[in-house]
């Protein structure tokens, strides 16, 4: 990768991107300066002006103080944690393509995001860089040449951080691509940077290839005023809006909390897509619950809120095995060939096959 500065849109104040503008913005205490300092050097600081905006200095613990503002927790790397906790590099055949499952493959032109998320997967990836002209070309290549790739899925790195010129250069060369039928993106920008959301970036999107935009969004307090207008201006221009989730300890472990957010997303037009369980990335055991607490949160979920607002919760297997569903199990089989099947309520009844 190479520094990608000047390729991206610079729309707004400075972010703070080091320990000291953090002190200095009140965001952590003097004395916590030598342990952010260490959980820095392994995965950069980013919090953009908007996304400062949003947090009380007072209220340290806040869903979006905790999810940005970096903490000396990740600095203790438990027994089990992965440099790579999904498996990206076994499945990638060349720079800037993860290609896990037959039918699409994940395009990766930016490894530079608006703000670092402190549970990121990606932690020993990200930071400030974007692939060369020649390895964006040779990954272009890749997905030409491999006519069994439906769907491209533009990740990173944060793909909306890019100029509008360079997303319709890569844009462009996927419509042009019979095979690829759909285009994904999977973007924080929207509610993390929501003045990147403009007319020539809508442009640089929209082409034949339907383009689907899959947001990053974990608690209700990032659906604000500027957000939502940001999601209404790319759902008004026709692209499709799913959500991606991760549940995360003492942010949206709750099901009360975990309802308002999937209630705030559908009335945005955004459908809920997936709810992840927690990586194993090194460095992120503070932000992991159980899945039996996830499962729980689920369960509470069906039948108390409306299918719209229901996300299919998400392991990824360690090791780069792909991800399963890991929601409650509703139905097993008994001796006789019928089934026992658990209602939203808690009750079972007999389904005769």
């Amino acid at each position: 990768m190479k520094p990608a500065r000047n390729l991206v849109q610079s729309l707004q104040p400075q972010a703070i991107t080091s320990p000291e503008s953090l002190l200095n913005a009140g965001l952590i205490p003097p004395d916590h300066l030598a342990a952010v300092s260490e959980a820095s050097a392994t995965l950069p600081i980013s919090i953009t002006s908007h996304i400062a905006g949003l947090i009380d200095p007072a209220l340290p613990d806040s869903p979006i103080a905790k999810q940005f503002v970096p903490a000396g927790l990740e600095n203790n790397k438990q027994d089990g944690e992965l440099a790579d906790p999904i498996g990206d590099i076994p499945h990638s055949p060349i720079a800037g393509i993860v290609h896990r499952y037959p039918d699409r493959v994940l395009l990766t032109p930016v490894l530079t995001c608006p703000v670092y998320c402190r549970f990121c997967f990606r932690r020993e990836a990200v930071g400030d860089g974007l692939l060369t002209g020649t390895d964006l070309d040779a990954a272009l290549d890749y997905i030409r040449n491999h006519a069994e790739i439906w769907e491209v899925i533009l990740s990173g790195g944060d793909p909306l951080i890019m100029s509008p010129r360079r997303l319709t250069q890569i844009i462009d060369a996927l419509d042009k691509i019979d095979h690829v039928a759909v285009i994904r993106i999977h973007t924080r920008v929207p509610v993390v940077d929501p003045i990147r959301i403009t007319d020539s970036l809508v442009t640089a999107l929209k082409r034949k290839t339907p383009v689907y935009i899959v947001l990053h969004c974990n608690h209700a307090d990032e659906l604000v005023l500027e957000a939502e207008q940001a999601i209404a201006t790319l759902v008004d221009h026709g692209f499709p809006m799913l959500s991606q989730s991760v549940l995360l300890k003492g942010i949206n472990d709750d099901p009360e909390v975990m309802a308002a957010l999937m209630k705030k997303l559908v009335s945005s037009r955004v459908k809920p897509y997936y709810l992840h369980h927690g990586d194993k990335a090194q460095g992120t055991s503070h932000f992991r619950t159980t899945l039996a607490a996830g499962r729980a949160i689920v369960a509470k979920l069906r039948g108390r809120l409306s299918g719209l607002c229901q996300p299919t919760y998400m392991l990824d297997i360690p090791g780069g095995h792909g991800k399963v569903p890991a929601a409650e199990d509703y139905l097993q089989a008994t001796d006789d060939d019928d089934w026992v099947v658990n209602d939203w309520q808690g009750n079972t009844h007999i389904y005769h096959d």
